[in-house]
C-alpha cells in the first residue's frame, strides 16, 4: 500500500465525522424553534414519517429485490437502507428545494428516533444473520447526527445574532466537507464501486431513491409543497451512519457490501441535488398559486 493511500485510509474516518457534524450544525443554526414545535405537534405528518420510512420503504426495498435479479450481497444494503432514511447532507438540500427548515428540523431527529428504535427490530426478520444492538446504532446517531442538530438549534434560539454570524463559516465548512468526503470515498473504494459495473446495484439503489422520492412527495397527503419535498428528499436518501453500523454486525461480511454502500452515499448526493432543483421549480408555481407557506429561515 502506497503512502498516499495510508493518507486516505487513516484519515477519511474524521473526515466523514466533519462532513455529518459541519453538515447537521449547519441545519440547527437555520432552524426557529416554533417551527419545529409546529411540525411536532402535526400528529398526521409525524404518522407519515413512520408510515413511509418503516412500512413502506422497506415493503418498496424488498419488491426491488424480488424483481431485480441482484447478488445476495446487494440484496441485504438494499433491504437495510431502506431502514435508514435521511442524509446528512438533507441539510444543503433545503434550501436549494425551497423546503420549510422548521419541518425538517422536526424530520431529522424524528427519523434518527425511529431509525434507532425500529431498525434493530426488522432488520433480523428481513435479513437473515443479522441482528443489530440498539447501542451500536444509537451511539453513531446520538453523537453525529442529533447532538450537532440540537446545539445549532440552541445557539439559534437563545443567541440569534451569533447564529447568524457563525453560519456562513459552519455552511461552508459543511459544503467543503462533502465535497472532499466524496472525493475520499472514490479514492479508496473506487474499484469496488465499478467492480459492482453490470451487477445491478447502481440500477437497484437509484430506483429505490427516485420511486421513494416519487411517492413521499405526490402521495404525502395534507402537506404543503415545501414540506412534501423535504419529506421526499428525507425518506428517499440514506443515513450512511446507521447503514454502516448495520452493516458491520455483519459476521465475514461480503466486501461487496462495503462497496455498494458507499456507492449509495455517493450516488445519492447529486441524485438528491437533481430532486431539489425540481422541487424549487414546484415551489414557485406554487407560490403562484398561494399554496406556499412562510419562506424557511436563513
Amino acid at each position: 500500500m502506497n503512502a498516499a493511500m495510508q493518507f486516505f485510509q487513516s484519515t477519511v474516518g474524521p473526515m466523514v465525522l466533519i462532513f455529518t457534524v459541519s453538515n447537521l450544525a449547519a441545519m440547527g443554526l437555520q432552524v426557529r424553534m416554533p417551527g419545529v414545535m409546529v411540525a411536532l405537534r402535526n400528529k398526521k405528518s409525524v404518522a407519515l414519517v413512520f408510515v413511509w420510512g418503516w412500512v413502506v420503504g422497506p415493503a418498496f426495498g424488498y419488491l426491488i429485490t424480488r424483481i431485480l435479479p441482484l447478488a445476495e450481497p446487494y440484496v441485504v444494503v438494499v433491504l437495510l437502507a431502506s431502514l435508514a432514511p435521511c442524509a446528512p447532507f438533507l441539510s444543503q438540500m433545503v434550501g436549494k428545494a425551497r423546503g420549510d427548515m422548521g419541518f425538517a428540523g422536526a424530520l431529522i431527529p424524528l427519523v434518527a428516533v425511529g431509525t434507532v428504535v425500529l431498525m434493530p427490530l426488522i432488520a433480523p426478520l428481513l435479513v437473515k444473520g443479522v441482528t443489530i444492538s440498539s447501542w451500536s446504532l444509537a451511539k453513531p446517531l446520538l453523537l453525529t447526527i442529533l447532538l450537532p442538530l440540537l446545539i445549532g438549534i440552541v445557539i439559534r434560539h437563545y443567541a440569534d445574532t451569533a447564529a447568524t454570524k457563525m453560519f456562513p463559516a459552519v455552511k461552508g465548512l459543511a459544503f467543503i466537507s462533502t465535497l472532499l468526503t466524496t472525493v475520499w470515498c472514490l479514492v479508496i473504494y473506487g474499484q469496488g464501486m465499478l467492480n459492482t459495473a453490470g451487477e445491478l446495484a447502481l440500477l437497484s439503489m437509484t430506483l429505490f431513491m427516485v420511486g421513494m422520492g416519487l411517492m413521499t412527495y405526490n402521495f404525502s397527503f395534507g402537506l404543503k409543497q415545501n414540506q412534501r419535498s423535504i419529506m421526499a428528499l428525507g425518506l428517499s436518501t440514506l443515513n450512511g451512519a446507521a447503514l454502516f453500523a448495520a452493516t458491520t454486525a455483519i459476521p465475514n461480511a461480503d466486501p461487496r457490501i462495503g462497496a455498494m454502500t458507499v456507492l449509495w452515499i455517493v450516488v445519492s448526493i447529486p441524485l438528491a441535488a437533481i430532486g431539489a432543483k425540481i422541487f424549487a421549480k414546484q415551489a414557485g408555481k406554487a407560490e403562484a398559486r398561494g399554496q406556499a407557506s412562510t419562506p424557511p429561515a436563513t
